[in-house]
């Protein structure tokens, strides 16, 4: 596989390309279940084109609790094929197609009753890792163990003595979502998918009752391009409705937008060597080992505004800090929150009783001749949603495609990374750069982190962190903007990097220094440094401004205070 660019140039070419051809598959929406079906079509050997209306990842897919998960839970609810399913792809995740971004992490489950909930609780996550075991990827995970108060309080010290008699540790595995979904599109490009991000969709072609193709508009440059496409995709999470609608046509099923908000603090604030999962009234909450920092999370509340920029209020802030307080020995405050997101979850609301209990699974429909729809599911099955969507397009087209093939298609910087993480000291020597740095590449990057390299040898300077955001270095800014299609500040401040959520300024302090080193890569002179600028800051204040408002309606209005970037 050849290494993919997704620059400036590449980002161009491939929309003229896409509208000088008839395609055989056109996805839209650039989530990981659009990046995902546009790898699973390409590697079929079918001519593939991607279009995403703001930045890959910027909806659902950069939001969420950063977990690869079986679905523990789920077996509460008797959801055995579904946890199953979801097992075996955390097992080829972290094995085979992304050893370099997903990566094991443990969990405790502190117990408060004696006797009856050590052996119920016991008894699911014996039942959880039997199941990855039948799966035949366990591989790489540890299994659960049983420990007494004492022993839990070793590992985990910042519980109060009260709040349990004793607990269970389990493990799970966890990814940089955004990174993840902007990895696979480079993978589909590297195969041969035409790949574009800040290219809406604003109509469709019809001849009669078939859709044929797409009216593309290039957010960007400005223009519009027609794609034609044997079959289109539509891979739109949270948007599916309203993307469904540029058609005319009434859904076979709606997607219901469920909110779910996460903070962010650092490690110190809360003394622990393992992630916690605790039992609230209506659901579970995580903390969940991040860097030097926790993710505390998640909500689950409907939302039905504004779905680009979903607010989190003071509320969901409360809810959340008491709940996690109700078992720390130390509490948080809103003092120690760095940072808060919140995302929306795609879930299916059926109109007959056929789609009505779909929830957290997936559906795949074919409403019109020419186009087929994917939604609902699980970050941790994006896997499983392409290949159905692709399986259900394939069905259109008037010849014989190969079946699915990536089960066997590791991520772009998958292959060599274990060698180069085993001579990651022979590499700090050769480059200059610290060891430490070098292995916080690798986890980013794999194998392509000798691209990243390269840029620090072809310009020194290049090797400094970033000075008010030292755990990136600006390397690191200028691949995301000449390799991964980074177009705007926000790009790299809020999914190339995490510095929107790692640093108690949001980001801002670096916003300046992040702009300057992207000018060079995307042309922009001095005047669009500034409104780079000014609109990040003004995006951080709103959302400060939204996290002090007392429910999601006021909270809605002043994160709306501030408009999305206006383009080039």
């Amino acid at each position: 596989m050849l290494t993919a660019t997704l620059g400036p140039a590449e980002r161009a070419s491939a929309l003229a390309r896409m509208a000088e051809q008839e395609l055989d598959v056109l996805v839209v929406g650039g989530g990981v279940v659009g990046s995902g079906t546009a790898l699973d079509a390409v590697t079929r050997g079918l001519a593939t084109g991607l279009v995403e209306a703001r930045d890959w990842a910027s909806g659902t897919s950069s939001r969420s609790s950063k977990l690869i998960h079986g679905g523990l839970r789920y077996l509460e609810m008797l959801d055995f094929a579904l946890v199953r399913e979801a097992l075996k792809e955390r097992g080829l995740l972290i094995q085979r197609l992304a050893p370099h971004l997903v990566k094991p992490v443990p969990f405790l489950y502190p117990l408060q009753h004696r006797g009856w909930e050590r052996f119920y609780a016991g008894a699911g996550v014996t039942l959880y890792d039997t199941m990855a075991l039948s799966s035949g990827h366990s591989r790489g995970l540890p299994h659960h163990r049983h420990l007494s108060r004492k022993g839990a309080l070793r590992v985990a010290p910042c519980l109060r003595k009260d709040s349990l008699v004793g607990a269970l540790q389990y493990y799970d595995a966890q990814m940089d979502d955004a990174r993840y979904t902007m990895t696979l599109v480079k993978t589909a490009v590297g195969y041969g998918a035409l790949a574009a991000n800040r290219a809406r969709v604003i109509g469709f072609l019809r001849e009669g009752e078939r859709v044929v193709g797409a009216r593309v508009e290039d957010v960007e440059g400005g223009g519009v391009y027609e794609v034609r496409a044997r079959q289109i995709v539509n891979a739109t999470g949270v948007w599916t409705d309203d993307t469904q609608a540029l058609i005319g046509e009434r859904g076979q099923f709606h997607v219901r937008a469920s909110k779910g908000i996460h903070l962010v603090v650092p490690k110190d604030r809360i003394h622990s060597s393992t992630g916690l999962i605790l039992r609230t009234e209506k659901s579970v909450l995580f903390v969940i080992p991040w860097g030097r920092h926790w993710i505390v999370g998640t909500t689950d509340t409907d939302w039905s505004l504004d779905k680009a920029h979903p607010a989190a209020s003071s509320a969901d802030i409360d809810y959340l800090l008491e709940h996690v307080n109700s078992v720390l020995a130390v509490p948080l405050t809103r003092d120690d929150v760095e940072g808060v997101y919140a995302g929306l979850r795609p879930l299916l609301a059926g109109e007959s009783e056929a789609t009505s209990k779909l929830s957290r699974e997936h559906t795949v429909a074919h409403p019109v001749p020419g186009l087929v729809v994917v939604a609902g599911g699980k970050y941790t099955t994006y896997r499983v949603m392409a290949k159905d969507a692709v399986d259900a397009a394939v069905h259109g087209l008037d010849r014989r495609v190969a079946q699915c093939c990536t089960e066997e298609v590791p991520l772009a910087g998958a292959e060599g990374y274990h060698a180069l993480w085993n001579a990651r000291a022979r590499m700090a020597e050769s480059t200059g750069v610290h060891v430490a740095r070098i292995e916080h590449l690798l986890n980013r990057y794999g194998s392509l982190t000798e691209e990243v390299l390269q840029l620090i040898k072809d310009d020194p300077s290049l090797g400094s962190p970033l000075a008010n955001a030292d755990d990136y270095l600006r390397a690191e800014v200028v691949y995301a903007a000449s390799h991964e299609g980074a177009r705007h500040l926000d790009d790299v401040l809020t999914r190339r990097t995490r510095i929107s959520i790692e640093t108690f300024d949001r980001g801002t302090l670096s916003a300046r220094e992040t702009a300057e080193l992207m000018a060079p890569v995307l042309g922009w002179d001095k005047e669009q440094v500034e409104k780079e600028v000014e609109h990040y800051q003004k995006r951080v204040e709103a959302e400060r401004e939204s996290q002090r408002q007392p429910d999601d309606q006021t909270a809605d209005a002043a994160r709306l205070g501030a408009p999305d970037i206006v383009p080039l």
